[in-house]
């Protein structure tokens, strides 16, 4: 079995490269300058980078995220602040239709918790059926739709 743990420098350019597979994929608003080494570097630093490795090889990864511009929507429950966001999650497409997604999201949730954090809330693309697919199973609600990035998505939230 894959162990997620969380990244370390060594793992930068495995995972610049995990990104670099999303770009251009349907519903992926990523471009050339997103996310970058700059994006690593902030999660690095805060040490809220995970990765999932199979024979020493990145093939998932997870970012807690701070972002000002998601936490300050009005959707969300302000009675369950302070809430975290998991975001940046991708997985390598060879490896994707195998319920990596889902462990990721599951060690995310963990880890947000045990950070101190009440609940989750994250951005999905409104088209993007996989990902919500994927999502449905942790019971998360939606609870608003915003415009940001160039896209239309919902809100998801979930009490921890």
């Amino acid at each position: 079995m894959n162990e997620i743990v969380l990244a370390t420098e060594s793992d930068r350019h495995q995972i610049l490269d995990l990104y670099e597979e999303q770009k251009g994929r349907e519903f992926c608003p990523w471009d050339e300058d997103y996310p970058s080494n700059e994006t690593v570097d902030f999660d690095l630093s805060r040490d809220a980078l995970f990765v999932m490795k199979e024979n020493g090889k990145v093939i998932a990864a997870l970012s807690i995220d701070e972002d000002p511009d998601v936490d300050n929507l009005e959707c969300w429950n302000r009675a369950l602040f302070p809430g975290g966001e998991l975001a940046r999650l991708a997985v390598t497409p060879a490896m994707q239709n195998r319920g990596i997604a889902r462990k990721m999201m599951q060690h995310g949730l963990d880890a947000l918790k045990e950070r101190g954090y009440r609940s989750i809330h994250f951005l999905v693309n409104r088209h993007n059926v996989k990902a919500i697919k994927c999502y449905a199973v942790f019971g998360f609600h939606i609870v608003g739709e915003c415009y940001m990035y160039d896209q239309d998505f919902l809100c998801y939230e979930k009490e921890l």
